[in-house]
């Protein structure tokens, strides 16, 4: 159970520690609610310009156009960026489908053939003529270069090749020493809104797949599961499930709830993705975490028996 408030960078059991403190629930109500609101006439404006560049995609893709279906592809998800995913939801799926084809191997293949046969040719030597050895460093004629050596047992001088000094190997650091150095990673930039979709729409079948079975995930599950799904700022990852569940139907329950921390706790961000999405979870832990512990109830059984 949860200990503290979800408010500041207090660290208690079982809690995962936010950077920013509140900063980021600002950030994230600017990022999701705090968008300029599109009126009937600028959504179907945004989804006769999408259908028109999937038929464009479709038509570059049956032609086997690499760079131009790659372009397209992009574009198609700039502007399904520009509505709300309610309202481009067959679109999207439709980008998915797509998707699978431009990530299959025989269009992997076809893009490698293509990139070969428009790189430029290397120019090659003329027949007949020979070209000069480059000139030998002076490092490497003075390191062969003999010094000759006095020596009282013989007449002569004698010769001896002089080795060149070797430097000693680095001693290797204690594994005790390394463990106490922090790891600095930092965190990964942010991603544009068309990305944060384009993600926001592969999730959803994985999170209805997982309510189907009962149980819950973590993001680091999610990377498994998702191929090409680096690792995304925790703020990132916010608005990608405001985006899963701004996409359900009428009374459906929260996919957002079965994300959970390693531990298979309440994610500390649950409760202000919930108020977004209008679920209010309450003001103390408490609260908090009986509303999301009825919540992944509500979603087991939502999803437990339905067919898509």
């Amino acid at each position: 159970m949860f200990q503290g408030a979800l408010r500041g960078v207090k660290v208690t059991r079982n809690r995962v520690r936010l950077s920013g403190g509140a900063d980021w629930q600002a950030d994230f109500r600017r990022r999701t609610t705090g968008r300029a609101p599109r009126s009937a006439m600028e959504i179907a404006t945004v989804r006769r310009m999408l259908n028109h560049t999937l038929t464009e995609l479709k038509r570059a893709i049956d032609g086997h156009s690499v760079a131009a279906a790659a372009d397209l592809y992009a574009l198609a998800w700039q502007q399904a960026a520009g509505a709300p995913p309610s309202e481009t939801r067959q679109q999207r799926a439709l980008l998915q489908s797509y998707k699978e084809i431009l990530a299959s191997r025989r269009w992997q293949e076809a893009e490698r053939l293509q990139a070969s046969s428009s790189a430029p040719p290397v120019p090659s030597s003329r027949p007949g003529r020979t070209t000069a050895a480059p000139p030998r460093p002076p490092s490497a004629s003075r390191a062969q270069k003999q010094k000759p050596v006095r020596s009282s047992q013989q007449q002569g001088p004698t010769t001896r090749t002089v080795a060149p000094r070797v430097q000693p190997p680095a001693r290797p650091v204690p594994a005790a020493a390394a463990a106490e150095r922090p790891s600095r990673q930092a965190q990964p930039a942010l991603l544009e809104a068309a990305r944060l979709h384009e993600i926001a729409t592969g999730l959803r079948p994985l999170l209805e797949e997982t309510a189907k079975t009962g149980a819950t995930t973590s993001w680091p599950l999610i990377r498994k599961r998702l191929p090409g799904l680096g690792r995304l700022h925790p703020d990132d990852e916010s608005v990608i499930l405001w985006l899963v569940d701004e996409d359900r139907q009428e009374g459906e329950p929260l996919l957002a709830a079965l994300v959970t921390t390693g531990n298979r706790q309440m994610h500390p961000r649950f409760p202000v993705i919930a108020e977004q999405l209008g679920l209010p979870c309450g003001t103390n832990t408490t609260q908090q975490q009986t509303t999301w512990s009825y919540e992944i109830l509500r979603v087991h059984q939502h999803w437990r028996y339905r067919r898509r």
